[in-house]
């Protein structure tokens, strides 16, 4: 099976071609390609599947995945399937540009939360609309030594955004996160974040099915809706582990940009 490696500010990724959706792509596949050790190591797996072959089982809420002609099958390293992940759409965008599957510097890539509109920058970074983001009201989470609190908010998958008084690297995020589970009954991902300069916030991730990882585009986008004014337009630079992204939000949704690489390529016998 050919496979491909990419990141986006090292958030990375197994890339598997599979236009005709023929491949079955079991949890415990996904855990073996995503191992470090013992797999090629990733922070999950994006598989490159024609719209056409999902039929009728796409859910209502990603009607409009159907447009675009590839869709963005993604799952989590730990096998399970999540809804939208911002950092693995550029990778996406990235490989179908790398691979010839699409042209020119504007086009859409299908996820379960919709089509996503994804344009190329001049500079060689790739801008994806993320839509609306709504904010579910506030919660708290038990990490490690601490309880913190923030916003609810949903970027087409679950996040609980938490501004923390220090440095977010002092924040413990090496076991899973405690959840109020009647606010997120499937889990969620976890942001800390702090304002360091203006329009600049520093952030850690805890992903829900993969763990901390060192950059996750929808939790840059809750960061940073998170530290806005309700309602208002704003722009930020998030800082992460793996780099940085800018995030531009207005009443017409966010947009999500930064640097997205392919970085391999070359066939596997895990599948």
């Amino acid at each position: 099976m050919r496979f491909a490696k990419g990141h986006g500010t090292e958030n990375d990724f197994v890339i598997l071609p599979d236009p005709e959706g023929e491949l079955d792509l079991t949890k415990e596949t996904v855990r073996l390609l995503c191992d470090r050790r013992a797999g090629i190591g990733g922070d999950g797996v994006l598989r490159v599947v024609r719209t056409r072959a999902f039929g009728e089982t796409l859910a209502p809420a990603a009607r409009t995945a159907e447009r675009p002609e590839w869709f963005m099958d993604y799952r989590n390293a730990d096998g399970s399937i999540a809804e939208m992940c911002g950092n693995g759409v550029r990778v996406f965008a990235r490989y179908l540009l790398h691979a010839g599957l699409v042209q020119g510097d504007r086009f859409e890539v299908g996820t379960r939360d919709g089509a996503k509109k994804v344009r190329v920058e001049a500079d060689g970074d790739i801008t994806v609309d993320m839509g609306f983001v709504e904010v579910h009201g506030t919660s708290s989470a038990k990490l490690a030594r601490q309880v913190v609190h923030g916003t609810q908010i949903s970027v087409g998958n679950p996040h609980l955004a938490c501004e923390v008084a220090g440095a977010v690297a002092d924040v413990d995020l090496t076991e899973p996160p405690a959840l109020d589970g009647e606010a997120f009954p499937a889990g969620a991902n976890v942001e800390v974040y702090r304002k360091v300069a203006p329009g600049v916030l520093e952030m850690r991730v805890y992903e829900r099915g993969s763990g901390e990882t060192r950059s996750c585009g929808t939790g840059i986008v809750a960061a940073a809706v998170a530290a806005s004014p309700a309602g208002e337009a704003a722009t930020w630079r998030v800082r992460v582990l793996g780099g940085e992204c800018t995030v531009d939000l207005d009443p017409e949704g966010a947009r999500l940009g930064g640097p997205a690489v392919i970085v391999a390529e070359g066939e596997t016998s895990l599948l």
